[in-house]
């Protein structure tokens, strides 16, 4: 049975779950949500996802939200992208939780704010704070990138995805590649595994198409 991610091409949280269905190989179909038409707020998708938040992977009966429980569920399902022992686990799980903390969670609002939010409409320093904790964040994991190859263990596992899908984004949020050598090798390798593609190429809906 095909599975279906609800989604939208601007979204980081769902593209993790859409590359990580890429590249562990399974059947799977995007199911555009126009976010920036206020689809998730209306009471059909809030029926799918009380939260009113992308991504959404229905399996047959089976409905999740969250890409942190996503990605958890495919590497599950699948037997790839995952720890080899409990401890492998255990550390995947450490650096999900620490990106949605302390990456994700903040590239997100950052990313949107200086993108797609009208000028007008900017809280005042808002930009500035999240670039001082972005910085403190890419200082630590360019620094957990320096003597190993992956985030968590011997191999590519959803902790990388979870933690490398906002920094494949072309749109400014005062992220650059140069300036984080350790994170760049990283991110050159993830691109480099069979099947990535990056989010507009895995998702429908891009910032051209509301130009």
């Amino acid at each position: 049975m095909t599975m279906k991610l609800y989604c939208f091409g601007e979204s980081g949280n769902a593209y993790k779950a859409a590359l990580a269905l890429t590249l562990a190989d399974m059947e799977w179909e995007p199911v555009f949500v126009d976010f920036f038409n206020g689809e998730t707020r209306k009471p059909e998708f809030r029926a799918l996802n009380e939260m009113g938040e992308v991504p959404v992977l229905v399996d047959g009966d089976t409905t999740l939200t969250q890409s942190g429980v996503i990605l958890d569920y495919i590497s599950s399902k699948s037997g790839k992208l995952g720890g080899r022992s409990a401890a492998e686990r255990r550390e995947i799980l450490r650096w999900m939780f620490w990106d949605n903390h302390r990456l994700s969670g903040v590239i997100g609002p950052r990313r949107f704010i200086e993108n797609f939010l009208p000028e007008d409409k900017r809280p005042p320093g808002a930009i500035a704070f999240m670039q001082g904790r972005l910085k403190a964040a890419y200082t630590i994991l360019d620094a957990h990138l320096s003597n190993r190859p992956w985030v968590a263990g011997a191999a590519l596992t959803i902790a990388d995805l979870s933690c490398c899908s906002y920094l494949y984004y072309p749109e400014p949020f005062g992220f650059d590649r140069k300036d984080w050598p350790h994170i760049d090798r990283w991110l050159d390798a993830i691109a480099a595994t069979p099947r990535w593609q990056g989010p507009y190429d895995l998702m429908p809906g891009n910032p051209a198409d509301r130009a």
